[in-house]
């Protein structure tokens, strides 16, 4: 009996043993995400941080470890590169605006107006995109504004083509792949927005556009802001959809990286620096407006 006794106080089940030493609970619970996200993502940057500043050997063309500033002297002085990033910029931008223009009038829409089964019909609608394949939805698109393409047929009588393979169809490509990461968190913020604010907006006189304009939009900012955060770096990584709908002068950072991966590692990973750069700076930005706060 004393045995049997002595063993049930001696031994300890695993939760009281956690509840007891906290750090124990600490490792239980964030092993895993930190060995992810220190491991393989935070390390991997890092390493390529590194490999920018190695070298191509001139004539056995393989890479030798050393430290040199040329790679990113290269990437900023080189025109066509530079260029290219502002482009690569301007896309992701735009893509970002165009989704915000087109998800404050349909949240409210779907939120505020739309019947039940007709905001379920939407729903399916935004995130339709989401059900095929990346590859399927771009040559879906580069079939729609190819020169004998749906757009062009649908246009002919009223003497109106389309842009064809270039920087505006790269742009709406990339809208139509990211539009429901912006699309559904100005949704659900919309939908959290006191009916009694709009009708007291038209109480006091205010019109359709001057109620989104000095009442949701100021609401929406941090839903905006989380969905600008998506399109925006998805939209600055992108580059397959350059490839098949940009045409050959539509390059984004992304082209330039895939052609020299083999060719010239080292430069692949000091231009890789960039698109981080542009994604650190408008985090900053976004930060300071106080809007990542209130998400």
């Amino acid at each position: 009996m004393t045995t049997t006794t002595t063993t049930a106080r001696t031994s300890k089940p695993l939760s009281t043993l956690l509840y007891r030493h906290r750090w124990m609970r600490l490792v239980g619970l964030l092993s895993l995400p930190l060995t992810w996200l220190i491991g393989l993502y935070i390390v991997s940057l890092a390493l390529l941080l590194i490999t920018a500043f190695w070298y191509i050997d001139a004539f056995t063309s393989k890479v030798i470890p050393g430290f040199t500033l040329d790679n990113f002297a290269l990437v900023f002085s080189e025109p066509a590169y530079i260029t290219t990033s502002l482009r690569t910029l301007g896309v992701a931008l735009a893509v970002t605006l165009l989704s915000a223009v087109f998800a404050v009038p349909l949240g409210i829409f779907m939120a505020k107006l739309a019947s039940p089964w007709l905001r379920a019909v939407l729903a399916v609608a935004i995130t339709l995109p989401l059900w095929a394949g990346y590859l399927v939805k771009i040559l879906a698109m580069r079939i729609t504004f190819t020169e004998e393409g749906f757009f062009n047929w649908l246009m002919a009588p009223f003497g109106i083509t389309g842009p064809g393979f270039s920087i505006v169809t790269v742009v709406l490509t990339l809208t139509y792949l990211w539009f429901p990461y912006m699309a559904l968190p100005v949704y659900t913020a919309i939908r959290q927005i006191p009916v009694n604010l709009f009708d007291a907006s038209a109480d006091l006189g205010a019109h359709g556009f001057t109620t989104i304009r000095t009442v949701v939009l100021p609401l929406l900012w941090p839903a905006l802001i989380a969905g600008s955060v998506f399109t925006f770096s998805l939209s600055l990584g992108d580059y397959i959809v350059a490839r098949f709908v940009g045409g050959a002068n539509a390059q984004m950072i992304g082209s330039i990286i895939a052609s020299n991966i083999n060719l010239n590692p080292p430069v692949a990973a000091a231009f890789s620096v960039i698109p981080i750069a542009f994604v650190v700076i408008y985090l900053l930005v976004t930060r300071r407006t106080g809007a990542l706060e209130r998400m």
